[in-house]
Protein backbone atom coordinates (compact mmCIF):
# COMPACT_ATOMS: atom_id res chain seq x y z
CA UNK A 1 0.00 0.00 0.00
CA UNK A 2 3.05 2.47 1.26
CA UNK A 3 4.43 1.96 -2.72
CA UNK A 4 0.97 2.33 -3.98
CA UNK A 5 0.69 5.72 -2.23
CA UNK A 6 4.14 7.16 -3.26
CA UNK A 7 3.28 6.30 -6.99
CA UNK A 8 -0.09 8.19 -6.96
CA UNK A 9 1.38 11.13 -5.24
CA UNK A 10 3.55 10.91 -8.06
CA UNK A 11 1.24 11.17 -10.58
CA UNK A 12 -0.56 13.49 -8.64
CA UNK A 13 2.25 15.95 -8.99
CA UNK A 14 2.40 15.17 -12.72
CA UNK A 15 -0.99 16.06 -13.23
CA UNK A 16 -0.59 18.97 -11.31
CA UNK A 17 2.12 20.47 -13.75
CA UNK A 18 0.26 19.40 -16.45
CA UNK A 19 -2.50 21.01 -15.21
CA UNK A 20 -1.17 24.10 -15.04
CA UNK A 21 1.11 24.34 -17.68
CA UNK A 22 -2.43 24.02 -20.26
CA UNK A 23 -3.97 26.88 -18.04
CA UNK A 24 -1.05 28.92 -18.13
CA UNK A 25 -1.02 28.63 -21.70
CA UNK A 26 -4.96 29.39 -22.32
CA UNK A 27 -4.51 31.41 -20.01
CA UNK A 28 -1.90 34.23 -22.19
CA UNK A 29 -3.69 33.23 -25.43
CA UNK A 30 -6.96 34.80 -24.38
CA UNK A 31 -8.28 38.56 -25.71
CA UNK A 32 -7.09 41.40 -23.99
CA UNK A 33 -3.64 41.67 -21.78
CA UNK A 34 -2.40 42.39 -18.33
CA UNK A 35 -1.23 45.23 -19.12
CA UNK A 36 -3.99 46.57 -20.51
CA UNK A 37 -6.48 45.23 -17.81
CA UNK A 38 -4.34 47.43 -15.22
CA UNK A 39 -3.57 50.48 -17.43
CA UNK A 40 -6.29 50.98 -18.90
CA UNK A 41 -7.22 51.22 -22.81
CA UNK A 42 -5.33 54.52 -23.33
CA UNK A 43 -2.19 53.40 -21.63
CA UNK A 44 0.57 54.60 -23.93
CA UNK A 45 2.43 51.30 -25.60
CA UNK A 46 5.73 52.66 -23.12
CA UNK A 47 3.76 52.54 -20.27
CA UNK A 48 2.58 49.06 -21.44
CA UNK A 49 6.22 47.97 -22.56
CA UNK A 50 7.41 48.53 -18.85
CA UNK A 51 4.86 46.86 -17.53
CA UNK A 52 5.12 44.11 -19.46
CA UNK A 53 9.09 44.41 -18.85
CA UNK A 54 8.63 44.52 -14.85
CA UNK A 55 6.28 41.91 -14.26
CA UNK A 56 8.26 39.29 -16.88
CA UNK A 57 5.71 39.30 -19.75
CA UNK A 58 7.78 40.20 -22.26
CA UNK A 59 10.06 37.37 -22.44
CA UNK A 60 8.91 34.08 -24.15
CA UNK A 61 6.01 32.28 -22.66
CA UNK A 62 7.92 28.92 -21.69
CA UNK A 63 10.08 31.35 -20.11
CA UNK A 64 7.31 33.05 -18.36
CA UNK A 65 5.89 29.49 -17.21
CA UNK A 66 9.48 28.06 -15.77
CA UNK A 67 9.74 31.18 -13.84
CA UNK A 68 5.68 30.86 -12.39
CA UNK A 69 6.76 26.54 -11.89
CA UNK A 70 9.98 27.72 -9.71
CA UNK A 71 7.96 30.16 -7.50
CA UNK A 72 5.16 27.97 -7.05
CA UNK A 73 8.05 25.10 -5.54
CA UNK A 74 8.92 28.15 -2.70
CA UNK A 75 5.50 28.46 -2.38
CA UNK A 76 4.76 31.61 -4.21
CA UNK A 77 1.67 32.38 -6.14
CA UNK A 78 2.53 35.26 -7.20
CA UNK A 79 0.86 39.28 -6.84
CA UNK A 80 -2.05 40.22 -7.95
CA UNK A 81 -1.36 43.81 -9.57
CA UNK A 82 -5.11 44.25 -9.59
CA UNK A 83 -5.84 43.88 -6.14
CA UNK A 84 -2.12 44.89 -4.86
CA UNK A 85 -2.06 41.93 -2.79
CA UNK A 86 -0.12 38.44 -2.76
CA UNK A 87 -1.91 36.35 -4.42
CA UNK A 88 -1.39 33.59 -0.97
CA UNK A 89 -3.03 36.38 0.96
CA UNK A 90 -5.83 36.29 -1.07
CA UNK A 91 -6.18 32.57 -1.06
CA UNK A 92 -5.84 32.36 2.76
CA UNK A 93 -8.88 34.98 3.34
CA UNK A 94 -10.81 33.03 0.27
CA UNK A 95 -10.53 29.20 0.69
CA UNK A 96 -11.70 28.56 4.30
CA UNK A 97 -14.97 30.76 3.10
CA UNK A 98 -15.64 28.66 0.17
CA UNK A 99 -14.64 25.36 2.08
CA UNK A 100 -17.07 25.42 4.66
CA UNK A 101 -19.48 26.13 1.66
CA UNK A 102 -18.77 23.26 -0.25
CA UNK A 103 -17.57 20.90 2.70
CA UNK A 104 -20.95 21.34 4.77
CA UNK A 105 -22.84 21.20 1.30
CA UNK A 106 -21.04 17.97 0.48
CA UNK A 107 -21.57 16.37 4.18
CA UNK A 108 -25.36 17.21 3.85
CA UNK A 109 -25.34 15.52 0.63
CA UNK A 110 -23.99 12.55 1.20
CA UNK A 111 -26.16 12.01 4.48
CA UNK A 112 -29.37 12.51 2.36
CA UNK A 113 -27.76 10.46 -0.86
CA UNK A 114 -26.93 7.51 0.75
CA UNK A 115 -30.39 6.89 2.82
CA UNK A 116 -32.37 7.88 -0.19
CA UNK A 117 -30.33 5.88 -2.71
CA UNK A 118 -31.04 2.69 -0.87
CA UNK A 119 -34.90 3.33 -0.22
CA UNK A 120 -35.02 3.21 -4.09
CA UNK A 121 -33.43 0.42 -4.17
CA UNK A 122 -35.18 -1.34 -1.88
CA UNK A 123 -38.26 0.00 -2.99
CA UNK A 124 -37.98 -0.13 -6.66
CA UNK A 125 -40.26 0.33 -9.23
CA UNK A 126 -42.80 1.39 -6.67
CA UNK A 127 -44.34 4.91 -5.68
CA UNK A 128 -41.71 5.62 -3.41
CA UNK A 129 -38.91 4.91 -5.92
CA UNK A 130 -40.60 6.74 -9.43
CA UNK A 131 -41.19 9.81 -6.97
CA UNK A 132 -37.43 10.18 -5.59
CA UNK A 133 -36.34 9.13 -9.13
CA UNK A 134 -38.38 12.26 -10.64
CA UNK A 135 -37.11 14.58 -8.26
CA UNK A 136 -33.50 13.85 -8.56
CA UNK A 137 -33.69 14.11 -12.06
CA UNK A 138 -35.55 17.95 -11.65
CA UNK A 139 -32.85 18.91 -9.24
CA UNK A 140 -30.05 17.23 -11.42
CA UNK A 141 -31.13 18.74 -14.90
CA UNK A 142 -31.88 22.51 -13.35
CA UNK A 143 -29.33 25.53 -13.95
CA UNK A 144 -27.25 26.35 -10.99
CA UNK A 145 -27.62 29.55 -11.00
CA UNK A 146 -31.62 29.24 -11.59
CA UNK A 147 -32.18 26.89 -8.86
CA UNK A 148 -30.04 29.78 -6.70
CA UNK A 149 -32.50 32.75 -8.03
CA UNK A 150 -35.50 30.20 -7.31
CA UNK A 151 -34.82 29.67 -3.76
CA UNK A 152 -34.09 32.98 -3.55
CA UNK A 153 -37.68 34.38 -4.94
CA UNK A 154 -39.60 31.51 -2.86
CA UNK A 155 -37.48 31.48 0.19
CA UNK A 156 -36.02 35.35 0.74
CA UNK A 157 -38.89 37.51 -1.30
CA UNK A 158 -42.20 35.77 -1.07
CA UNK A 159 -41.96 33.97 2.47
CA UNK A 160 -39.32 36.24 3.93
CA UNK A 161 -37.77 33.45 5.94
CA UNK A 162 -34.02 33.58 4.75
CA UNK A 163 -31.64 36.61 3.44
CA UNK A 164 -31.03 36.51 -0.14
CA UNK A 165 -27.35 37.35 0.64
CA UNK A 166 -24.78 35.14 1.76
CA UNK A 167 -22.44 36.37 4.82
CA UNK A 168 -20.39 39.18 3.91
CA UNK A 169 -16.85 39.85 5.56
CA UNK A 170 -13.26 38.77 5.36
CA UNK A 171 -13.19 36.27 7.84
CA UNK A 172 -15.02 32.91 7.76
CA UNK A 173 -16.36 33.70 11.41
CA UNK A 174 -19.07 36.21 9.81
CA UNK A 175 -20.73 32.68 8.11
CA UNK A 176 -21.44 31.88 11.72
CA UNK A 177 -22.46 35.21 12.95
CA UNK A 178 -25.49 35.00 11.15
CA UNK A 179 -26.20 30.89 9.95
CA UNK A 180 -29.53 31.66 8.42
CA UNK A 181 -27.67 33.72 5.60
CA UNK A 182 -25.62 30.66 4.61
CA UNK A 183 -28.98 28.27 4.38
CA UNK A 184 -29.73 29.29 0.66
CA UNK A 185 -26.64 29.00 -0.81
CA UNK A 186 -25.90 25.76 1.15
CA UNK A 187 -29.05 24.53 0.10
CA UNK A 188 -28.11 25.33 -3.69
CA UNK A 189 -25.41 22.96 -3.79
CA UNK A 190 -26.78 20.56 -1.19
CA UNK A 191 -30.24 19.59 -3.71
CA UNK A 192 -27.83 19.53 -6.85
CA UNK A 193 -25.43 17.45 -4.93
CA UNK A 194 -27.88 14.68 -3.87
CA UNK A 195 -29.52 14.76 -7.09
CA UNK A 196 -26.55 13.12 -8.67
CA UNK A 197 -24.97 10.86 -5.32
CA UNK A 198 -28.59 9.48 -4.80
CA UNK A 199 -28.83 8.09 -8.59
CA UNK A 200 -25.59 6.52 -8.08
CA UNK A 201 -26.21 4.83 -5.09
CA UNK A 202 -29.44 3.64 -5.91
CA UNK A 203 -28.06 1.86 -9.01
CA UNK A 204 -24.51 0.62 -7.27
CA UNK A 205 -27.44 -1.10 -4.22
CA UNK A 206 -29.63 -2.32 -7.28
CA UNK A 207 -26.34 -4.23 -8.75
CA UNK A 208 -25.67 -5.66 -4.80
CA UNK A 209 -28.61 -6.92 -4.11
CA UNK A 210 -28.81 -9.03 -6.89
CA UNK A 211 -25.28 -10.62 -5.82
CA UNK A 212 -25.19 -13.92 -4.06
CA UNK A 213 -23.97 -13.17 -1.12
CA UNK A 214 -27.33 -11.08 -0.84
CA UNK A 215 -28.78 -14.59 -1.68
CA UNK A 216 -26.87 -16.23 0.71
CA UNK A 217 -27.44 -13.88 4.04
CA UNK A 218 -31.27 -14.23 3.23
CA UNK A 219 -31.34 -17.92 3.11
CA UNK A 220 -29.71 -18.35 6.19
CA UNK A 221 -31.94 -15.59 7.80
CA UNK A 222 -30.80 -12.42 8.11
CA UNK A 223 -33.08 -9.76 8.71
CA UNK A 224 -33.49 -6.66 6.22
CA UNK A 225 -31.54 -4.17 8.57
CA UNK A 226 -28.80 -7.33 9.08
CA UNK A 227 -28.82 -6.76 5.26
CA UNK A 228 -28.99 -3.46 4.80
CA UNK A 229 -25.96 -2.66 7.26
CA UNK A 230 -23.80 -5.66 7.70
CA UNK A 231 -23.49 -6.44 4.28
CA UNK A 232 -25.59 -3.86 1.19
CA UNK A 233 -24.48 -0.65 2.82
CA UNK A 234 -20.66 -1.06 3.03
CA UNK A 235 -20.27 -2.36 -0.74
CA UNK A 236 -22.57 -0.26 -2.35
CA UNK A 237 -20.93 2.44 -0.83
CA UNK A 238 -17.72 1.58 -3.02
CA UNK A 239 -18.65 3.62 -6.34
CA UNK A 240 -20.17 6.87 -4.38
CA UNK A 241 -16.76 6.74 -2.96
CA UNK A 242 -14.86 7.51 -5.99
CA UNK A 243 -17.85 9.73 -7.02
CA UNK A 244 -16.61 12.17 -4.65
CA UNK A 245 -13.41 12.46 -5.30
CA UNK A 246 -14.56 12.83 -9.11
CA UNK A 247 -17.20 15.36 -8.34
CA UNK A 248 -15.41 17.42 -6.40
CA UNK A 249 -14.17 20.15 -9.11
CA UNK A 250 -17.40 20.05 -10.42
CA UNK A 251 -18.91 21.18 -7.13
CA UNK A 252 -16.45 23.89 -6.84
CA UNK A 253 -17.20 25.12 -10.42
CA UNK A 254 -20.79 25.00 -8.65
CA UNK A 255 -19.71 27.14 -5.74
CA UNK A 256 -18.13 29.86 -8.16
CA UNK A 257 -22.32 30.29 -9.17
CA UNK A 258 -23.43 29.86 -5.89
CA UNK A 259 -20.87 32.49 -4.30
CA UNK A 260 -21.89 34.95 -7.56
CA UNK A 261 -25.61 34.98 -7.43
CA UNK A 262 -25.61 35.13 -3.77
CA UNK A 263 -22.38 37.92 -3.24
CA UNK A 264 -20.32 35.32 -1.21
CA UNK A 265 -16.80 36.33 -0.55
CA UNK A 266 -15.00 33.28 -1.07
CA UNK A 267 -12.86 31.77 -4.11
CA UNK A 268 -15.81 31.96 -6.56
CA UNK A 269 -16.25 35.82 -6.53
CA UNK A 270 -12.40 36.01 -6.16
CA UNK A 271 -12.31 33.92 -9.28
CA UNK A 272 -15.14 35.68 -11.17
CA UNK A 273 -13.15 39.25 -10.20
CA UNK A 274 -10.00 38.23 -11.15
CA UNK A 275 -11.02 37.13 -14.59
CA UNK A 276 -12.87 40.21 -15.25
CA UNK A 277 -9.94 41.88 -14.56
CA UNK A 278 -7.33 39.47 -16.60
CA UNK A 279 -5.67 38.73 -13.28
CA UNK A 280 -3.49 36.05 -14.36
CA UNK A 281 -1.88 35.23 -11.20
CA UNK A 282 -4.90 34.64 -9.42
CA UNK A 283 -6.13 32.88 -11.64
CA UNK A 284 -3.12 30.72 -11.69
CA UNK A 285 -2.97 30.32 -8.24
CA UNK A 286 -7.01 29.25 -8.03
CA UNK A 287 -6.38 26.91 -11.20
CA UNK A 288 -3.51 25.48 -8.52
CA UNK A 289 -6.11 25.05 -5.39
CA UNK A 290 -8.47 23.30 -7.54
CA UNK A 291 -5.72 20.85 -8.88
CA UNK A 292 -4.14 19.99 -5.84
CA UNK A 293 -8.01 19.70 -4.17
CA UNK A 294 -8.65 17.58 -6.93
CA UNK A 295 -6.08 14.96 -7.14
CA UNK A 296 -6.23 14.90 -2.90
CA UNK A 297 -9.61 13.71 -3.27
CA UNK A 298 -9.46 11.28 -6.00
CA UNK A 299 -5.91 9.85 -3.61
CA UNK A 300 -8.21 9.60 -0.74
CA UNK A 301 -10.51 7.75 -2.52
CA UNK A 302 -8.31 5.75 -3.66
CA UNK A 303 -7.14 4.43 -0.18
CA UNK A 304 -10.06 4.66 1.15
CA UNK A 305 -11.11 1.61 -1.07
CA UNK A 306 -9.01 -0.61 0.13
CA UNK A 307 -10.20 0.22 3.54
CA UNK A 308 -13.22 -0.40 3.21
CA UNK A 309 -13.54 -3.53 1.30
CA UNK A 310 -10.31 -5.65 2.31
CA UNK A 311 -10.59 -8.12 -1.24
CA UNK A 312 -9.54 -5.15 -3.22
CA UNK A 313 -5.10 -4.83 -3.39
CA UNK A 314 -3.15 -2.44 -4.98
CA UNK A 315 -0.19 -3.67 -6.73
CA UNK A 316 3.34 -2.10 -5.77
CA UNK A 317 4.95 -3.70 -9.23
Amino acid sequence: MSRYIVRRLGQAIAVIILVTMIVFGILHFLPGSPARAMLGVRATPGAIKAFNAANGYNRALPMQYLLYLDRLVHGNLGFSYHMDQSVGSLLALDVPKTALLVGVSYALAILIAIPVGLVQALRRNRPVDHTLTALAFIGYSMPMFWLAMLLIVVFSVQLHLFPAEAPQGASVSNAFHDPTAMILPIATLTIVTVAQFSRFMRTSAIDNLLQDYIRTAKAKGASQRQIVTRHLLRNSLLPIVTLIGLSLPAVISGAIVVEAVFNYPGMGWLFWQAASAHDYPVLMGFTVVIAVATVVGNLLADVSYAVMDPRIRYSSK
